[in-house]
C-alpha cells in the first residue's frame, strides 16, 4: 500500500512558479513509477508529467514541456513537480499517482492505484 499526499498548491499570477510535493508512506513508492494529473473545471484529467521509479524516464506533456520539471527523491519518499512560467491555463487540481511504469506506458489511468487528494493551483491573468 502506498498512501500519497500532495502539497504546495496556490494562487499565483502569470509568469510566477509554484513547487508541487507528493510525499508518499509505504515501503513500495520507489518501485513505482509516478506521475503528476491536473483536472480543471469541465475539462478531462490530463496526464502532466510522469518520472520511473529510478527517476530516469521522464514524460512531459506538450503544453509544459520547458516549464515543467518532474524529480523524485527515493530516499525522502517524494516527488516534485516545479512550475514556471506558469500560464492561467495551468490553473487546476494537481493530483499525484503512483503504480507499475505499465500503466501509464498503456495509459490504464483509470487502474492507477494509489492517488492522492489534489492540491488546487490557480494562476490568475
Amino acid at each position: 500500500q502506498v498512501q500519497l499526499v500532495e502539497s504546495g498548491g496556490g494562487s499565483v499570477q502569470t509568469g510566477g512558479s509554484l513547487r508541487l510535493s507528493c510525499a508518499a508512506s509505504g515501503r513500495s513508492f520507489s518501485m513505482y513509477t509516478v506521475g503528476w494529473f491536473r483536472q480543471a473545471p469541465g475539462k478531462e484529467r490530463e496526464l502532466v508529467s510522469r518520472i520511473s521509479a529510478e527517476g530516469v524516464l521522464k514524460y512531459y506533456a506538450d503544453s509544459v514541456k520547458g516549464r515543467f520539471t518532474i524529480s523524485r527523491d527515493n530516499a525522502k519518499n517524494t516527488m516534485y513537480l516545479q512550475m514556471f512560467s506558469l500560464k492561467p491555463e495551468d490553473t487546476a487540481v494537481y493530483y499525484c499517482a503512483a503504480d507499475l511504469e505499465s500503466k501509464f506506458v498503456t495509459r490504464n489511468f483509470n487502474e492507477l492505484r494509489y492517488w492522492g487528494q489534489g492540491t488546487q493551483v490557480t494562476v490568475s491573468s
